[in-house]
């Protein structure tokens, strides 16, 4: 891996979970979405795609964690990410689709929060070869915040 995730004295639960906390303050707003897709980068990005891509990111990293700590390889990930725009992330984000969302983030944010307390600083640190660090990937899925911020908080 690459650019190294830099560190400081947060506790990696409180790294991801804080980073939700943002996400979801910002897709409160989403209902409000006029359909247009907002361009970041070299990409678009709409409610759904946001959610979507947090939610990935979440789910591929917390395997990648649950594997270094029980001690076997990782499964490389084959998601699109972002470069594709799928027809259900055009759709309208509605109430539901708000809620849905906040459902599937906070139960990840209490798996990530269970995780990363649970392990000892010891395995929080603990490197294989290359590979990021547990801490080090609760660091780097703070760049989550980007997908949310890519449409930030509508009116």
């Amino acid at each position: 891996m690459t650019d190294t995730p830099e560190t400081d004295g947060r506790h990696p639960a409180d790294v991801v979970t804080t980073m939700i906390e943002a996400c979801l303050a910002r897709a409160a707003t989403w209902p409000a979405w006029d359909g247009v897709p907002r361009p970041v980068d070299d990409r678009v990005y709409t409610p759904h795609k946001a959610v979507r891509r947090i939610t990935d990111h979440l789910i591929d990293h917390l395997a990648e964690i649950e594997a270094r700590l029980a001690g076997v390889p990782t499964i490389p990930d084959h998601w699109h990410a972002s470069a594709i725009t799928t027809a259900a992330d055009l759709a309208p984000f509605t109430a539901e689709d708000l809620d849905e969302a906040r459902s599937r983030l906070s139960r990840l944010a209490q798996l990530y929060e269970l995780r990363l307390r649970a392990a000892g600083p010891a395995a929080l640190d603990r490197r294989d070869g290359d590979a990021w660090s547990p801490r080090q990937i609760a660091f780097h899925l703070e760049g989550s915040l980007y997908y949310a911020d890519a449409l930030g908080f509508l009116r």
